[in-house]
């Protein structure tokens, strides 16, 4: 099967190759309406090895029609084996960009929950909506940022859970000064 999680996908990609793909999908100038059918594609044929026309409309929410112009303008950019009342499978280049979208997607919703503290059903439908516009750039340092905070003595789980508290409160968890404070005095026990 293949793998489809965030951290899979940002593991087996990394910017270079994202920069020359993301370069790559300009140049085939999906919509974000094809865009989404390839992501179904590729989940459907990670769940299922085909996928089939029906299920594809299902998943979208789709009619059949609208699901065989997408096949065809998917097929003539060969991003998919297409043919009529045939099994769908996905050519390397498809896999590919379908893996990009899903990177933008997974990314993005990663970010709004675990940064933002939206929660995870909003912040899936946030993510659709704004996958297909985000540059990688934006992508790549909402990534490092998420990474930083992880890594920085001010940061980590802690900061995030502040910031949560902030958002439903409008207030910190705890007295500034009090955090800058400790801070230091971890900063010089380290030292």
């Amino acid at each position: 099967m293949l793998a489809t999680g965030f951290h899979t996908i940002y593991c087996r990609l990394n910017p270079a190759i994202r920069d020359i793909m993301k370069k790559n999908n300009d140049s085939l100038d999906l919509s974000a309406s094809l865009e989404d059918y390839i992501e179904a594609i590729y989940h459907i044929v990670d769940e299922k090895l085909v996928a089939r026309s029906k299920d594809i409309a299902t998943r979208l929410d789709v009619s059949r029609a609208s699901v065989t112009e997408a096949l065809r303008a998917l097929a003539k950019k060969e991003l998919i084996n297409y043919a009529p009342y045939e099994a769908i499978t996905m050519t390397d280049r498809g896999r590919q960009v379908a893996e990009d979208v899903i990177y933008r997607h997974d990314s993005l919703k990663k970010f709004f929950v675990e940064v933002l503290a939206i929660n995870p059903e909003n912040a899936e439908d946030a993510a659709c909506k704004i996958e297909h516009a985000a540059p990688p750039e934006v992508i790549s340092r909402m990534i490092k940022f998420i990474n930083f905070l992880q890594l920085c003595p001010r940061g980590g789980e802690e900061l995030l859970q502040g910031f949560l508290a902030y958002c439903e409160n409008g207030t910190t968890k705890v007295d500034c000064t009090d955090c800058i404070s400790s801070c230091s005095d971890d900063a010089r026990a380290k030292s």
